[in-house]
């Protein structure tokens, strides 16, 4: 009689998954017209932006994407159908999740101490009174003094943006337009 290696029959133990993959993943259709468009569709029906959100457009692809992977929790299947006739298959599956800890819960940071803005004063003249004139780089409008005059408030920050330096003052009615650099 030979020595055989004794093998121990087991069976497996069932594997537990946080998430299990669902038997059919979510089908999700993306249609790109050719302006930049998007109509998405999630197992046939319409998926769309927020209300009073503008329409789904081809930046906000990996955003809708994950939207949808963290409100399924599952990987999805994506059919991206380009306005040429090319058409793209995708899985993609959600983020990793990281879950804190129960003996270290984050404690909440108070937000920092905001300065406040120091402000720089425009000036020019010859507006129509009551116009509104233009600040550019335009980041601001302001409304013309009765004598004509314009005073625009800037932040060092905002005035500091521009490596010229140089502020635009500019009436939309009168055409009037003052150049200078803040004071």
């Amino acid at each position: 009689m030979k020595n055989r290696p004794r093998y121990k029959r087991s069976t497996p133990e069932p594997v537990h998954q946080e998430n299990p993959m669902p038997v059919v993943l979510p089908h999700v259709v993306i249609v790109v017209v050719e302006d930049g468009r998007m109509t998405v569709t999630v197992d046939g029906a319409l998926y769309e932006p927020e209300p009073f959100a503008p329409p789904w457009r081809r930046e906000d692809f990996a955003r809708v994407l994950d939207q949808l992977t963290e409100q399924h929790r599952s990987p999805v299947r994506v059919e991206v159908r380009e306005a040429d006739g090319t058409v793209f298959t995708d899985i993609i599956t959600p983020g990793k999740r990281r879950r804190p800890r129960p003996d270290s819960e984050p404690v909440p940071q108070p937000p920092p101490p905001r300065a406040m803005p120091e402000l720089v004063t425009l000036t020019g003249d010859g507006f129509v009174p009551g116009e509104d004139v233009a600040i550019a780089v335009v980041i601001a409008h302001g409304d013309a003094a009765p004598d004509g005059t314009m005073r625009g408030l800037l932040t060092t920050e905002q005035a500091e943006s521009s490596p010229t330096r140089d502020v635009i003052l500019l009436g939309r009615v009168s055409g009037t337009l003052t150049i200078g650099h803040p004071q």
